[in-house]
């Protein structure tokens, strides 16, 4: 009996030791459970946060580069097949135009097309035919001389510039006819009722007549004349 009691006094006085350690317990255990709400919503706010980086890198990156590569594999199929027409955007009937073109008063229309039909009556530009620079000439010129050798004395040589930029030379005797200037160039195709003669510098008209020589007008050296075309009267 006497031990019974004693270890009911021991129980006794070790009771309030016990109830200390488990009131210690209990806010331990209500800690981590704050601590374990903390964690969890630290990871939620990770996870949406990763959420939204995962959605704007689709948003800015993946889907502009998918929507290019369609648009180049689309581009080369409508070239393949040659319906390039197809990858433009056109224009809509009835649209905006059409606004345009009824909110235009009456008087402008009427000045739209009567300048649309000037447009269309414009004149024709007149081509003008140029004679021919070349005269096929079928007379020969039965007393034309022989062209002396170049060891010949007493000769010059005279050379034609004619208009289609053709230059002729020819050595004739200082006591030739001067007329035989005009037979030479008609017989290279210059009809003398068109074209004339004149010297390069001074310029002036080659004057001749049937007794004069070349000596007599004055060609003496060597001498270049210029085929002009005659002034046609009105």
């Amino acid at each position: 009996m006497a031990s019974r009691g004693v270890v009911g006094i021991f129980l006794l006085s070790a009771l309030p030791l016990l109830c200390l350690e488990l009131r210690r317990g209990i806010p331990d255990l209500e800690e981590e459970e704050k601590n374990e709400k903390r964690q969890k919503l630290v990871r939620k706010k990770q996870e949406e946060a990763q959420g939204e980086k995962v959605s704007r890198y689709i948003e800015n990156v993946l889907k502009p580069s998918q929507e290019m590569k369609l648009k180049k594999l689309e581009e080369r199929f409508y070239q393949m097949t040659g319906e390039t027409w197809k990858l433009s955007n056109g224009h809509k009937l009835g649209g905006d135009e059409d606004l345009e073109l009824d909110s235009e008063s009456p008087t402008s229309f009427e000045t739209s097309n009567r300048e649309a039909a000037k447009r269309r009556n414009l004149p024709k530009p007149v081509t003008k035919v140029l004679p021919p620079t070349e005269q096929p000439m079928k007379k020969e010129v039965l007393d034309f001389p022989e062209e002396p050798p170049e060891t010949a004395e007493e000769v010059v040589t005279v050379a034609l510039r004619c208009p289609s930029g053709r230059v002729l030379r020819r050595r004739f005797f200082k006591s030739c006819s001067s007329q035989v200037l005009f037979d030479w160039m008609m017989k290279i195709g210059y009809s003398t009722s068109l074209y004339s003669l004149s010297t390069s510098f001074p310029r002036r008209p080659l004057e001749v007549e049937g007794g004069w020589s070349l000596q007599d007008i004055g060609i003496t050296v060597d001498t270049v004349l210029n085929v002009e075309e005659k002034e046609q009267s009105s």
